[in-house]
């Protein structure tokens, strides 16, 4: 890209910066679990993880304004605002699942936040909660209460972030469950533009970032069938693989597998062939 400078490589994207203002975010193909990217790609799942970004990105603004200023033709590449980002991750929950779930079990609490007794797995919350996390340099993130939050971003931030947030999931949920749908949970990245507009940046309600569930065969009690990297995890608990560096190699069947999930989320959630998308990314904008 000879009108950018690489400046970070991330698990999945590569960031470019074009000058003080703008920084180009490219979605490789590249997936993780464990924290541990894998050696196989999955194909097309960087241009994916940019649509429905952008396609949830031009459905948002009226919410919290956002970082992109332009689509790339090839279907993978955002220009985007630079950000100064908040330092926890703004993660939303409608569901008793993953790491709120074994909290749960603990405590029949997640985040600070006291839940009613007797909850299965799965299961709706009786409303959504805020439950942030850290930001972890190195292996998972970490869940934190909204004291610790709050005493990371200042108190009045942190207000602003946790009520944006929670519109989000409500907007993308009401959308997601129309489209067959349920967004379990999700995590946005927001950040403050130089204007002090808190903004949402990064990606938005993708696969990567939330857990999608189809509401046909939804029955809680137990883990979920999903649109996400769970395929992925699944597989590579059966190997055995100790979830260190360097991960096994996915066979055909988990490659193809898994792209079938990340596209079927997208013309899902989009109501968009994703194949209209490949010849025309500029169709999720309108």
């Amino acid at each position: 890209m000879p009108d950018a400078v690489h400046v970070a490589s991330g698990k999945v994207r590569e960031i470019y910066a074009l000058d003080d203002e703008r920084l180009l975010l490219v979605a490789s193909d590249r997936i993780s679990t464990f924290d541990v990217v894998l050696p196989t790609p999955i194909p097309d799942k960087g241009r994916v993880l940019t649509g429905l970004s952008s396609f949830w990105f031009a459905r948002t603004n009226h919410i919290v304004p956002n970082h992109l200023l332009e689509i790339r033709p090839d279907g993978r590449t955002l220009v985007c605002r630079r950000l100064e980002m908040l330092p926890i991750e703004c993660v939303v929950r409608g569901y008793l699942a993953g790491s709120g779930w074994r909290d749960y079990l603990e405590t029949w609490t997640v985040c600070g936040h006291r839940l009613p007794e007797g909850l299965r797995e799965s299961e709706r919350l009786p409303a959504p909660i805020f439950t942030p996390a850290t930001k972890a340099t190195e292996g998972h993130d970490e869940n934190i209460d909204e004291g610790q939050a709050a005493a990371l971003c200042g108190h009045e931030r942190y207000r602003e972030a946790k009520d944006a947030s929670l519109e989000l999931y409500r907007f993308a949920s009401a959308r997601a469950q129309e489209r067959g749908i349920i967004l379990a949970d999700t995590k946005f990245e927001l950040g403050v533009a130089p204007d002090g507009a808190l903004t949402l940046g990064d990606e938005a309600l993708t696969p990567d970032s939330s857990r999608f569930w189809p509401v046909d065969g939804y029955e809680p009690g137990a883990a979920q069938a999903s649109f996400d990297k769970q395929f992925v995890r699944d597989w590579c608990e059966e190997t055995g693989w100790d979830k260190k560096p360097p991960g096994p190699e996915l066979p055909d069947d988990v490659v193809a597998g898994t792209r079938a999930r990340y596209v079927e989320a997208f013309e899902r959630l989009t109501g968009i062939s994703f194949d209209r998308y490949l010849d025309d990314p500029q169709v999720v904008l309108g």
